[in-house]
Parts: structure tokens; C-alpha cells; sequence
């Protein structure tokens, strides 16, 4: 399968002050996956497998409970096209 991208917002139901603190959990075990991936202020986007992304989306949820989050609600993106997508095509003009 092409590369498609997949953008994940969580939100662990913590203590206001251990919400960072979980959630850089959670992009630590996306860095350490092997894809693609740029952290942005409101969630992080992902290039990849799609069965790869969507396994890397179920494991953040076991994360953060296992940090105590008693709920964890996720916002999932996913933008495919048969011949694949990249986050370079989408955002190459805008860098700096």
C-alpha cells in the first residue's frame, strides 16, 4: 500500500498538569516506530502503512492509561488517495 497520512490528536483524561507529560509518551513511542511523522500544536501527523498508523493510533490509547489517564479521548485523520500522499506535498511551500 502507498503512503497515506494519518493525524492523531489525544486527549488523556489526567490531572491538567500530567497532560504533557502523557502525551510526550505517546510521541516517544511514535518516534520510536519508524514513520514519518512532525508533532504540531494540536496533534501529530503521521506518513505511512495505514495498517502500521492505525496499530500506532491503538497502542497511544493503551499508553495513556497506562499512565493513569482514566479515558482517553483521540481525533483520527486519515487521508488516502490510491496513489499515496505525502505531508511534504501538502506543506513544502509553507516551510521556511
Amino acid at each position: 500500500m502507498q503512503n497515506i497520512n494519518v493525524s492523531l490528536q489525544i486527549l488523556p483524561v489526567v490531572e491538567e498538569e500530567r497532560i504533557y507529560p502523557v502525551v510526550d509518551k505517546v510521541i516517544e513511542y511514535i518516534d520510536s516506530c519508524d514513520v514519518k511523522y512532525e508533532v504540531g500544536a494540536m496533534e501529530t501527523t503521521m506518513e505511512g502503512d495505514l495498517d502500521k498508523l492505525l496499530e500506532i493510533v491503538k497502542k497511544a490509547q493503551d499508553i495513556c492509561v497506562n499512565e493513569g489517564a482514566a479515558r482517553v479521548i483521540s481525533i483520527v485523520k486519515i487521508d488516502y488517495k490510491p496513489e499515496g500522499v505525502t505531508m511534504n506535498e501538502k506543506t513544502y511551500k509553507y516551510k521556511k
